[in-house]
């Protein structure tokens, strides 16, 4: 047998993971030369609405926040009440987001028309086929990274589905950030995990990377990673394999921010979130795809640190108590957060632009969405870190939300009051059993109830 090093499709498929390893490099440093060049100066943010207007518009997410939560205090027991569950939910979303959040009926079409909501109740039934311990929260969490991977099919031309690769994808980082955020396991073991994690995805056996009796949770995670081995085998996608070892890197990097009080001249805090959000959307691109061209991998590398740093925005109070170092948490021990806040929505703004490399005029409503929600994401973790703004920015940014920072503060703490309520909800869609049900790939089609830990 030829040796490794000499087989021509190995050396090409070698080739061609260094290539992609070589682009997120580049779209790295080009992301974070964006940040820079962005400054902290006010500057427009859309529309602005009156506080009678807020009010009008308060009184409307009260009405469907209650008549949402009074739907899933009675869960499906059926696929027909699901569907009629469905109907009724999607009605009254479709009501208020035209009311309350100005949108038009192009964009609920892309919403609720084109397969999002169909795959959200497939996902609940193959992750918990895949493991009927799963949790409400895990679920969620998962399920968030579906319907993002599920917006790149459509930006890309694709039919949403749930194929494989989303499915698997989606619920590896419930499983391996619960067992690095477990307190019962200790910094070494983890470490080590991270080391057999990644060379499971170098490619090497189940047995060569996790050894002959692992963690039942490192079991389910590497029948997560054959699943993804399945739709994309990796000696004819190496480019899928070098984008989740670039991910893994960089979750293995971003440890280094969870030190307590560290200096920003000990660990390069912006780097790390730039990358560590950035390579994660640059994984969903091409599980979605198989492969991205340039302009596509770079957009979504800027799409994903900005929602990366619009998450650390958000969390800044929490993580500043904890001593976590975030750019947000950093600054917020010593200065208010104004210019980050301006910084962060003109780079936003910027990365927005990039949506142009998606030229399929369907989808312009998703991007109209996209655009329009990143604006809206920024002012709302905003607000929930106003007490670290200054009073004219904090006037300026609530003008332009269509609720009241205090507002939102008072739905937001009646929404976690309910939230285990809602979380067995959401495990109810996922004990609903459809016999109908499958997962689709490019080519193949998987029965969701076969879908099990190996």
């Amino acid at each position: 047998m030829m040796d490794k090093c000499m087989d021509p499709a190995s050396t090409a498929t070698e080739e061609v993971a260094s290539l992609v390893e070589e682009l997120l490099r580049e779209h790295g440093d080009q992301i974070a030369a964006l940040w820079w060049a962005c400054d902290g100066e006010p500057f427009a943010l859309g529309p602005s609405y009156p506080v009678d207007e807020q009010r009008r518009r308060e009184r409307l997410l009260v009405r469907f926040q209650d008549e949402i939560l009074a739907e899933l205090e009675r869960p499906p027991m059926s696929v027909a009440e699901q569907r009629a569950l469905e109907r009724r939910v999607y009605g009254e979303l479709a009501s208020f987001a035209r009311a309350a959040l100005d949108l038009e009926d192009r964009h609920l079409k892309i919403l609720l028309d084109t397969g999002f909501t169909d795959v959200a109740v497939q996902f609940a039934r193959a992750a918990r086929a895949f493991d009927p311990e799963i949790t409400g929260a895990e679920m969620f969490q998962a399920g968030r990274n579906v319907f993002a991977m599920n917006g790149l099919q459509l930006l890309m031309g694709r039919p949403i589905a749930l194929t494989p690769a989303i499915l698997a994808y989606s619920l590896l980082y419930p499983y391996t950030d619960n067992l690095l955020d477990d307190p019962t396991v200790s910094p070494e073991a983890k470490a080590a995990f991270n080391r057999r994690f990644g060379l499971r995805l170098l490619g090497q056996s189940a047995a060569e990377a996790w050894g002959p009796a692992p963690d039942p949770r490192e079991g389910k995670i590497d029948a997560l990673v054959a699943m993804i081995e399945g739709q994309y085998p990796p000696e004819q996608f190496p480019q899928v394999w070098a984008s989740l070892r670039a991910i893994h890197h960089a979750q293995v990097r971003s440890v280094r921010l969870l030190r307590r009080d560290t200096s920003p001249y000990e660990v390069d805090v912006l780097g790390i979130s730039l990358e560590k959000g950035g390579t994660s959307v640059v994984a969903d691109g091409y599980l979605v795809a198989g492969d991205l061209s340039d302009e596509q991998a770079r957009f979504l590398y800027g799409w994903g640190a900005f929602l990366q740093l619009a998450d650390d925005l958000q969390d800044v109070v929490e993580d500043r108590e904890a001593g976590l170092a975030t750019v947000f948490a950093q600054t917020a021990r010593r200065w208010p957060l104004d210019g980050l806040v301006y910084r962060l929505l003109r780079f936003g703004a910027h990365v927005i632009e990039g949506l142009a490399c998606f030229d399929d005029p369907t989808v312009e409503p998703l991007k109209e969405l996209m655009a329009t929600s990143a604006v809206r994401m920024v002012i709302v973790a905003a607000g929930q870190a106003r007490t670290l703004l200054r009073g004219e920015t904090r006037r300026r940014l609530q003008a332009h939300s269509p609720f009241r920072f205090w507002f939102l503060d008072r739905r937001r703490k009646k929404l976690l009051r309910r939230q285990a309520s809602i979380l067995r909800a959401l495990e109810a869609f996922g004990d609903v059993e459809d016999e109908g049900a499958t997962i689709k790939g490019t080519d193949l089609a998987i029965d969701p109830l076969l879908v099990r830990e190996r």
